[in-house]
């Protein structure tokens, strides 16, 4: 069963960068695609990008919020995700979760870490 664990949350101001890090505990993480995702506080959880197993394909959320700021990229040999968070703003506060695609669902989802940007 895979386990996912994101870090890499916290505090910054506004402007600042913070890169997140989904570690998960099987090698068989190297044969998903990965998924980011994020929710704010009193929304749902909306997708923000997501990579293919060998980190050569990668989807950004169609919302102008996130591209061009964020970059998912992947280290199959250290079991782990990344998402690189950029020119931060107060709409980039939330819970973000990480996820590995299951035939043609999300699944196995962590528990996720806070980010908290401060203006």
């Amino acid at each position: 069963q895979l386990h996912l664990k994101e870090s890499g949350g916290g505090l910054v101001l506004a402007g600042g960068s913070l890169r997140l890090s989904c570690l998960a505990s099987e090698r068989t993480f190297s044969s998903y695609a990965m998924g980011w995702f994020r929710q704010a506080p009193g929304k749902e959880r909306d997708f923000v990008a997501s990579i293919n197993w060998s980190g050569t394909k990668t989807i950004y959320a169609d919302s102008d919020s996130v591209k061009g700021r964020f970059t998912i990229s992947r280290d199959n040999a250290m079991n782990t995700m990344y998402l690189q968070m950029n020119s931060l703003n107060s709409e980039d506060t939330g819970v973000y979760y990480c996820a590995a695609l299951e035939v043609d669902s999300w699944s196995h989802w962590g528990q996720g870490t806070h980010v908290t940007v401060s203006s």
